[in-house]
């Protein structure tokens, strides 16, 4: 599962050929959480409320190189870096 960002603990992957609907995985600790998208929400999983609050802020922020992660990991391409949340 390649990592594509990293920012204040919260480590973000993607799988390759993962199942809709487009998504990523969070990790903060030992915390593990799957988070939509498009609108931005938990899946499953969990995390701390605030890298909770972070991760999704992120996504928002970051939607369009996140979908454009997604259909590259559907064609099993190599996925881009994500920047960080500032």
């Amino acid at each position: 599962m390649p990592t594509i960002s990293r920012f204040f603990g919260i480590v973000v992957a993607m799988y390759y050929r993962d199942h809709a609907p487009p998504h990523f995985h969070a990790r903060y600790g030992s915390a593990r959480a799957v988070i939509a998208i498009d609108p931005p929400a938990l899946l499953h999983g969990e995390l701390p409320p605030r890298a909770l609050g972070l991760a999704i802020e992120w996504a928002r922020a970051r939607r369009a190189a996140l979908l454009e992660d997604w259909e590259r990991a559907a064609r099993g391409e190599p996925l881009a870096p994500v920047p960080p949340l500032d």
